[in-house]
């Protein structure tokens, strides 16, 4: 079987690397090798590097509004190949086309955010400060920056970076994740025919190896990470060890908390989608219903329904709810978190283990499929309760109130999204004030804030004093600067020995 080679994109080419060194790239849904992706050397790192420290000093005097012309050509250009970006996305994650879509349109949106980065990086100015002084704050970039990306979302989470850190004036090197490189070098493409010089956008393909080279290198200012929290944990002491700013997002348990006066219907429709869609490899997947009261058996009987009946099948069959496991590796590790939900005695109610593999598609038998898995009575001390799973399984954990439902989600060592699905305005307004989380969703199961509000969650689930994109991804990759300024004509005569104080 003929194989794409993936390399590397390095000052506006491609760039076949050093190391010879490649992995596999497979489609999920056949279980076939698809592509080999080369793996950088601490030596193609470097090269990156130079080539956007190069174009660094040119694209940082280019005038911003000149910088979103750029951007709004992109722009353009995403629109328009929106579709094929959607395709890349589904046959090397598995996740269906239709939320592969919804993908590449969430990254859209962060785009045309950055169009708008002249009155983005708009200072403040104060005349006369002190008399004859005027006072004034700009933003300046940083120089050059990378972002550290996952493979659940290889368009998405990319464009929570790079789209603001070029508009803003920096240049920028992305190092996927090698499970899903194509979408990287598509995008690259499309910055290059936008007009973006050589340079300003690099993509470094690769494994551990090149995230520390990449971590270690002197000439980066800034890293941007999503993934698991203990990566996510080493990437934050590590840069601050080198005296980088580090931005570095991490895990997540995200629990929805269903009310006894809630919807069960719309309850119930927003937990299959949010703990089902994109086979649960989302960073805001619902992993944990918390059932308040009498309403738990009714929630439990209709999810149960709903998750025997996905539709788990080849994501480019348009019909399809869920699509396969994104590597076998995962799959393996999703397995064990169900044997071990039921050693430890929770009761298993859906077992996603037993999908019949030849209904999912002509060519698929071999793909790395799973069905939804539910259980139910979980508790706070099992081990499906409290790590990451980031497959297909949802948890029910029943409490007797809202208080209660509080205090567990605070008790959580992540803090990245959660939900409360009510009718109550008191009851949805006292969960807001109280839940420590940093994403939160009234009768809203997955609440990723829009492009210009910013993404981040609390505890555990952020590394870092930002959050990513909106004005918070601004900040990120500038630094302010503060000018004071008088002229001659208003100095008076005379050393000042004491503080300067406004006169």
């Amino acid at each position: 079987m003929t194989t794409t080679a993936i390399h590397h994109f390095i000052n506006g080419q491609i760039n076949e690397g050093s190391s010879g060194l490649s992995q596999h790239v497979f489609n999920p849904a056949t279980g076939n090798v698809s592509g080999n992706v080369v793996l950088a050397s601490e030596r193609d790192v470097d090269t990156a590097v130079q080539a956007a420290k190069a174009a660094f000093p040119a694209w940082a005097d280019t005038p911003p509004i000149r910088r979103a012309r750029v951007m709004f050509k992109f722009l353009e250009l995403l629109n328009a190949n929106k579709d094929a970006l959607a395709e890349a996305i589904t046959k090397e994650h598995g996740k269906v086309f239709t939320d592969a879509q919804g993908e590449v349109a969430r990254g859209i949106d962060i785009v045309e955010f950055a169009c708008g980065i002249p009155q983005l990086l708009k200072g403040d100015y104060t005349e006369q400060v002190s008399t004859g002084i005027d006072n004034w704050t700009l933003r300046q970039p940083l120089g050059v920056v990378a972002g550290i990306t996952p493979f659940n979302f290889p368009v998405m989470v990319p464009m929570w970076m790079f789209p603001v850190a070029i508009a803003a004036g920096n240049t920028f090197i992305l190092k996927p994740s090698p499970i899903d490189p194509s979408a990287s070098l598509m995008m690259a493409e499309l910055l290059k025919q936008a007009g973006l010089p050589a340079g300003v956008f690099n993509v470094v393909q690769g494994d551990k190896g090149s995230v520390e080279a990449l971590i270690d290198h002197p000439d980066i200012k800034a890293l941007s990470f999503v993934g698991s929290t203990p990566i996510a944990n080493l990437i934050y002491e590590r840069g601050a060890k080198h005296g980088k700013r580090v931005q570095a997002l991490g895990g997540a348990k995200n629990h929805m908390v269903v009310m006894p006066d809630a919807n069960l219907e719309k309850a119930v429709d927003a937990l299959i989608g949010a703990a089902y869609g994109s086979a649960g490899e989302r960073c805001m997947a619902i992993s944990v219903a918390v059932l308040v009261g009498d309403i738990a058996d009714g929630v439990v009987a209709k999810l149960a329904e709903r998750a025997s009946d996905l539709k788990v099948k080849d994501g480019m069959q348009l019909d399809a709810e869920m699509g396969p496991i994104v590597t076998r590796q995962a799959h393996e590790r999703i397995t064990g978190y169900i044997n071990k939900g039921v050693e430890e005695g929770a009761q298993l109610v859906v077992d996603g283990r037993e999908l019949d593999a030849t209904q999912t598609g002509d060519g698929c038998a071999e793909g790395f499929w799973m069905g939804g898995t539910l259980f139910d009575h979980v508790t706070p001390e099992m081990t499906i309760y409290k790590e990451e799973i980031f497959g297909p399984v949802l948890v029910c954990v029943r409490v007797p109130d809202v208080a209660t439902a509080i205090q567990l989600i605070n008790d959580h060592e992540f803090g990245n999204g959660v939900s409360c699905f009510t009718e109550s305005g008191s009851v949805a307004r006292e969960f807001g004030r109280r839940i420590q989380v940093g994403m939160v969703g009234i009768n809203v199961p997955i609440p990723v804030p829009m492009a210009w509000h910013g993404f981040g969650g609390w505890k555990r689930s952020l590394f870092g004093d930002t959050h990513a994109y909106g004005e918070e991804g601004v900040r990120f990759y500038t630094k302010q600067k503060s000018i004071m300024q008088r002229w001659s004509d208003s100095i008076d005569a005379g050393a000042e020995f004491v503080m300067p104080t406004a006169k």
